[in-house]
């Protein structure tokens, strides 16, 4: 195989509010596999103070060449290797994995569609008013699953904005998740759940910060609504010590991006230690481009069968100006992609 590794940095239509900080641009690498007229490309996405493997610029594409030497010499993705690098194991993971599917075409960024993926309307964080016109909008636009971004302002604000959902929508109309992103105290955060589930929530993700096992298990044993882990997973990517984590704090659901919680090699051991546990997930993306998109979306197909129902954070592709084109939109709620011809 050839290969060949790139940049490219796209821009939000509008700035991007994380507890993280403020995006409006993003940088993605791309690395091609080539064999012949076919190749295959994958986007190796990091995220700026979150990523496990966020590290120095010439260091990652060091470490991202020497791995894609290793696969076009043995044809094999090394995930031992790579289990340290999440963004990189997943690139060359869905590179390799789009080079085997062109089967001798030129194109290996073609979906194995057409399928669409139920997905939930996010809201970022912002001020009231502009959380509000992201809420108006996802109702209008369809969405019967809405995540709302909390602890960016003013609690009694926030919580005003929930009753304005469950106001207008019931449980059964729509599903309303939040996430803390580790915004509260372990001390405050009972309180808050408390106060949440009178508005009948489907869950809460990361409700403190990672790292605090025992207060993690102690809210999730005792939570009157559903825990779910995310930045908890980043970083814990031996076998062993994810059985720990989930031994230990025993959630209720964990929410799982590629790019940061080791690939799709590693998400695959993530859904089943969980499922053997009884612990729910899902899926959600982590800015990637729509080339890391459709194959999240196909990831999400292979864990969770053809007919998924249950809501996918997949809807992130569609906030840049110049994402890259490939047959993928919304409609309504969800993301639709067909086969390119």
């Amino acid at each position: 195989m050839k290969v060949e590794i790139t940049e490219r940095i796209f821009h939000f239509r509008q700035p991007a509010h994380t507890s993280r900080g403020c995006y409006t641009t993003h940088l993605s690498r791309f690395v091609t596999l080539s064999e012949g007229e076919a190749r295959g490309v994958g986007e190796c996405s990091v995220l700026p103070d979150l990523s496990c493997d966020a590290l120095p610029p010439q260091q990652y594409h060091d470490i991202l060449a020497e791995a894609a030497q290793v696969v076009a010499v043995t044809g094999r993705v090394p995930v031992e290797m790579l289990r340290p690098y999440p963004s990189i194991l997943f690139g060359l993971e869905t590179a390799l994995g789009n080079l085997r599917h062109a089967g001798g075409k030129k194109d290996g960024l073609r979906p194995l569609g057409p399928c669409s993926v139920p997905i939930n309307g996010l809201v970022w964080m912002g001020t009231f008013d502009q959380m509000m016109q992201q809420l108006e909008e996802k109702l209008a636009q369809g969405f019967r699953c809405v995540k709302l971004k909390i602890g960016a302002i003013d609690w009694e604000r926030e919580r005003t904005l929930i009753a304005h959902v469950r106001h207008r929508f019931g449980p059964d109309r729509v599903e309303i998740r939040v996430d803390a992103n580790g915004g509260f105290t372990p001390d405050m955060a009972m309180q808050r759940l408390e106060e949440l589930a009178t508005y009948r929530i489907h869950s809460i993700e990361q409700p403190i910060r990672q790292g605090q096992w025992a207060e993690m298990a102690r809210l999730c044993a005792s939570s009157p609504l559903p825990v779910a882990l995310d930045e908890e997973l980043i970083g814990v990517n031996d076998v062993e010590e994810k059985i720990r984590l989930l031994d230990t704090i025993r959630p209720q659901y964990i929410v799982l991006k590629p790019s940061l919680h080791g690939g799709m090699a590693g998400t695959r051991e993530w859904v089943e230690l969980a499922r053997e546990r009884g612990i729910g997930s899902w899926i959600t993306s982590a800015l990637e481009s729509n080339v890391g998109l459709q194959a999240v979306a196909r990831l999400c197909f292979e864990l969770y069968g053809p007919e998924v129902t249950f809501p996918q954070g997949l809807g992130t592709g569609m906030l840049y100006t110049d994402n890259i084109d490939m047959p993928l939109e919304i409609r309504g709620d969800r993301l639709c992609f067909s086969t390119i011809s």
